[in-house]
């Protein structure tokens, strides 16, 4: 049985820090879920049933918020302090709005392209680069965790989930012109 108080570097045994092992979180999950998980407890009592399942909620969902970068930055932004209203923040960072704008018209743009593919390859490279960016940047911010930095790194999170919520829409576009091909 695990503590559940712990925070979810501390349940998966990782430093408190932006940048993660990805190998290492996989691995340490398949470990954590092979002890809690709930077929493992199908003959033991209905409180042992419970506690596994719960355990093994909190697994579940300490590995998907460590493995998403906005995620894990969301939740080291929360230990610091800082909770952030995802839905209802927004980057008051004018040049990377206007950017945004732009993006979003190629991408309405890209289906009456002569090579809409082409087009979209293209604009979801230069997305995919935006998001390296600010992932970047928010291992740098997480680095001395001031302050100022953590503004820093809660404005990175505002811009990726803009830049995250486009490549979503590339991708599904990407689908729907594949399929009609």
């Amino acid at each position: 049985m695990f503590n559940l108080s712990k925070n979810y570097f501390e349940l998966f045994g990782l430093p408190v820090d932006f940048i993660v092992d990805g190998e290492a979180l996989a691995e340490r999950y398949r470990e954590l879920q092979r002890v809690v998980h709930p077929d493992r407890y199908a003959n033991a009592s209905n409180q042992e049933q419970r506690i596994s399942l719960q355990q093994a909620t909190r697994i579940n969902e300490a590995f998907e918020t460590l493995k998403n970068p906005v995620s894990r930055a969301q939740y080291l932004l929360s230990l610091h302090g800082i909770d952030m209203q995802a839905e209802k923040e927004t980057t008051r960072d004018t040049a990377f709005l206007m950017e945004q704008l732009e993006l979003r018209e190629a991408l309405e743009n890209a289906r009456q392209a002569d090579d809409p593919q082409a087009v979209l390859d293209e604009l979801m490279d230069r997305i995919s680069a935006m998001i390296r960016k600010q992932v970047a940047q928010m291992a740098i911010h997480f680095e001395e965790p001031s302050s100022t930095n953590l503004q820093a790194a809660r404005e990175s999170v505002r811009k990726m989930q803009f830049l995250n919520k486009l490549l979503s829409e590339a991708e599904s576009l990407e689908a729907e012109l594949e399929d009609m091909y």
